[in-house]
Order: C-alpha cells, then structure tokens, then sequence
C-alpha cells in the first residue's frame, strides 16, 4: 500500500528544510512584504516555523477542533496583512489564493526534497498520493481546490516557471538576516544555526540561493553531500518517537490557551 503525507509528515528530518521554504516564500514579493510589514523576525524568531509546523500538523494529524482552532488562528493573523499597490509597493493580501498557493508548493517542494535525499526516491504510487494530500493543507483555509496544479507534472512547470521569477529584494534579505542570523531566541537554537544556514544553502535552487548572498562553491557542495549521506545512515535508525518528536510536541501546543501566535 502506498504510504502519503500521514505516513511522511511525522519525520522530524523534515525540518531540515525549514529555512528553504520560508526563504522560498519570503523571495516572492507579495509573500514576502506582507512578512516584512507584518512579522518582528528580529525578536520572534520562531514564530512563524512554530505557526506554521502546528498548522500543518494539526490538518494532518489532529481532531476536527485542532483544525478549526488552527484555522482560526491563522485567519485572525491574515486579516491586517494587506496592502493596495502603490508607488513603494506591488500590494499584498495574506488572503490571496495565488500567495497561498505558492506558500503551500514551498512546503510540499521541500518535504519531497528533504524527504528524498536522506530516504531516496519515491514510488510513483507513494509520490502521487503525497501530493494529492498535500493540497489539503491549502484547502484546509482559503486555497481554492483548482488552484493546486492537477498532478505531479503539472506542479514542475508551475514550480520552476515561479521559481524563474524569484529575486529576493532588499526586505527579503532583511528577513532572512534576522531568521538566520537571531539575536535572541534559545541558546540551543542559536547554537544549531550555522549548520541551518548550510543546510538552508545546500536546499536552495542556485539563483535564490545566490539572490540571498549564500557563498557557495565546490567545497560547499561536497561538504553538503557528505553531510546528507550521514543524516540518511544516521536520522533512519533512529527510534520514532525521537524522529517524531516535533509532531508530538506541536499537536501538545493545541490545548486551550496555547495556540500559538503566527507571524
């Protein structure tokens, strides 16, 4: 039987790509300026991956009242991320289904990427039906059903045609100054940023990994192969309930009065 996001969704190595995605998100102008105008990265540094990782969790995994306390959530703190077009913006709406849904591809993108260079590829079977699940974590809000690409290769020409367009600006590598680089939030985290930030510049496609600055050469490259080829002997023979902790912790969030804030 083939396995789809419920199986994959709970690994913990999927955090890996956490970096890519929101870097991914914030390199498109209207995901990105909503973001700067409306997120403190320099002093909530997790927030919006602790929003983000508990939405998604909850869709996959939770009760009915998780999803709808989610969601919630997440529509409360859409709600002022707007602006019309004018002579210093392009314009954003946090409600726009064309945001959304690149916002959405981003987290599919990078599970399947992370997923695959430490577990190998997927079956057809196993790979179609992870897609077809991860539509449900747009849909879950406002992302109408016919926005996600219809199948895999649907999604490719999507994906490298928005890809293509992507070229972080000033407000973007702001962000991801402050996401990378944190001031404050736990010393544990701070600690484990330098191998996020390689991990995060190994991920990237190489025209929004140079658009953000990332030095990257040969050597890079070869140490980000061979760190990848010890997390995929290493991260599998773990036991699971270590390698799915983070899900464990999140749905533990989502208990009256600990919804967390998104940024």
């Amino acid at each position: 039987m083939a396995r789809g996001l419920a199986d994959i969704g709970a690994e913990g190595v999927l955090l890996a790509g956490a970096g890519r995605a929101i870097l991914l998100q914030l390199a498109d102008p209207r995901v990105g300026h909503g973001v700067a105008d409306h997120s403190d990265f320099a002093h909530r540094p997790q927030d919006r991956l602790r929003a983000t990782l508990t939405y998604v969790y909850a869709v996959v995994y939770g009760t009915e009242e998780q999803v709808a306390a989610v969601r919630r959530a997440v529509n409360r703190a859409h709600a002022p991320v707007r602006r019309n077009a004018d002579e210093a913006s392009a314009g954003y709406n946090a409600f726009d289904a064309d945001s959304q849904l690149w916002v959405v591809a981003t987290l599919y993108d990078t599970a399947v990427t992370v997923y695959q260079q430490v577990h190998g590829p997927l079956d057809d079977e196993t790979a179609d039906r992870m897609y077809a699940d991860y539509a449900r974590i747009g849909t879950a809000l406002q992302l109408p059903p016919d926005k996600w690409p219809a199948d895999r290769a649907a999604f490719a020409t999507y994906w490298d045609a928005h890809v293509a367009t992507l070229q972080p600006d000033d407000k973007a590598r702001k962000i991801a100054q402050d996401l990378l680089y944190p001031a404050a939030g736990p010393a544990m985290m701070r600690l484990a940023m330098p191998l996020a930030r390689f991990l995060t510049a190994g991920l990237l496609p190489e025209q929004v990994r140079e658009g953000f600055g990332f030095t990257w050469g040969p050597s890079q490259a070869r140490r980000y192969e061979q760190t990848m080829r010890i997390v995929g002997r290493v991260y599998p023979r773990l036991p699971q309930r270590v390698r799915h902790w983070p899900k464990d912790y999140y749905l533990g969030q989502l208990k009256p009065g600990r919804m967390p804030h998104h940024a």
